[in-house]
């Protein structure tokens, strides 16, 4: 065979095999890809949940859409706590830690404080029911009076309200004035993210501030992409019903008379010493009155003859002194020593012994009405108010 013949026969194969490979090639490229099995697609599915474990609030946020933003620009943020004397129920580790991404309810109280008291069932059955849904209560005791002051006061009030939420001592005042507070009772509401939704001075108006502690904890879990529901029915506790006519709070403090003096003896205060008292014969409904020598101090009239008096005309269904020291009352009501139903739960067959520095129910009439009550005390005697209900 001629050499001529050879060379195209062996480039004719050399063209058969390159068109071959190339259409191989262009071939493979239709061809679908291999898919993940059931087992890979585990796999990666658990990988893609251990990397979110390390922040338990992200475990069920993996298919959670993205939600807007909370528009906050005009809400306050809460302030710190800060100038905090002690803790009860927690530590100031603990408390950080437990505010963070809670609906924080602030309850500013004061023990002795008779209207702080009555909002209590109400608070403690709201830590009851949503602690566990992503709220916090934290009780401000901030003290009206120098003995509230004292941790083993406060603690024994906390285990006599039943108190199970964080309770700090604000002794000076300072988260008080943070707050930009004046009242008590007083209750700040923050979002999760720390700003001052709700606010609510004094009592009442539970089933409002109940609706708004549903609301925020709600667009908390959302947000958070938490599968938590607060249920939808409210606290029900009959709230406390006021007259028309009620006498205001009386003080006995020289310091704390300043625009509400009630005091209605002729000899008036004297800061710091002892005065001795007269009752005069013409007496005013809502002013006090006083017999015997009491000593005149910032907070507090204390009786330091053997024995003393104070008559009041008032209009009421309930009376409450906050009393202090060791001493003996007995009481009368319109003249007469007090009757059974009439009297408070610290009174016991006409008798009040005092010795605990705290707040005293000693009239409790079946309802709102006019009556002269006299207290007859014995040495030692400290009263610091006279309450109303």
């Amino acid at each position: 065979m001629k050499s001529e013949i050879k060379s195209a026969i062996i480039v004719g194969i050399i063209v058969v095999i390159t068109i071959a490979a190339i259409g191989t090639y262009f071939s493979s490229l239709d061809m679908p890809k291999p898919v993940s099995t059931p087992i890979q697609s585990n796999i990666q599915t658990i990988n893609k949940t251990a990397q979110t474990n390390d922040n338990p609030l992200t475990q069920t946020t993996t298919n959670t859409p993205t939600l807007p933003p909370i528009d906050e620009s005009h809400n306050l943020k809460a302030p710190d706590l800060v100038g905090i004397s002690g803790y009860i129920n927690t530590t100031p580790e603990d408390l950080k830690n437990a505010m963070k991404n809670k609906v924080v309810l602030y309850d500013f109280w004061t023990y002795s404080c008779i209207n702080c008291i009555r909002t209590l069932p109400y608070i403690t059955a709201w830590n009851e029911k949503y602690a566990d849904k992503g709220l916090l209560i934290i009780g401000v005791h901030s003290p009206e009076f120098e003995f509230e002051k004292d941790i083993s006061n406060v603690k024994d009030a906390v285990q006599k309200f039943g108190i199970k939420y964080p309770v700090v001592l604000d002794s000076d005042h300072q988260t008080w004035a943070a707050f930009s507070n004046q009242y008590w009772p007083r209750e700040y509401l923050t979002d999760y993210q720390g700003y001052i939704r709700h606010d609510h001075i004094g009592e009442g108006n539970y089933d409002e501030t109940e609706k708004v502690i549903q609301q925020l904890l709600d667009e908390r879990n959302k947000h958070l992409g938490l599968n938590i529901l607060a249920d939808q029915a409210l606290v029900n506790i009959p709230e406390h019903q006021f007259s028309n006519s009620q006498t205001s709070e009386l003080y006995f403090g020289y310091a704390f008379a300043e625009g509400r003096n009630y005091l209605g003896n002729s000899e008036g205060f004297n800061p710091g010493q002892i005065v001795t008292y007269s009752l005069p014969a013409q007496q005013n409904r809502d002013d006090y009155y006083l017999e015997g020598k009491w000593q005149n101090l910032a907070d507090s009239m204390k009786l330091v003859s053997d024995n003393g008096k104070i008559v009041l005309t008032y209009f009421a269904k309930s009376v409450h002194i906050v009393a202090a020291n060791n001493s003996t009352l007995q009481i009368l009501l319109d003249g007469n020593s007090i009757k059974p139903e009439d009297s408070g739960d610290d009174v016991n067959d006409t008798i009040v012994h005092t010795s605990e520095n705290r707040l005293y129910n000693i009239v409790s009439t079946s309802q709102a009405g006019s009556h002269t009550l006299t207290i007859l005390a014995k040495p030692g005697f400290q009263i610091y108010t006279f309450t109303f209900g």
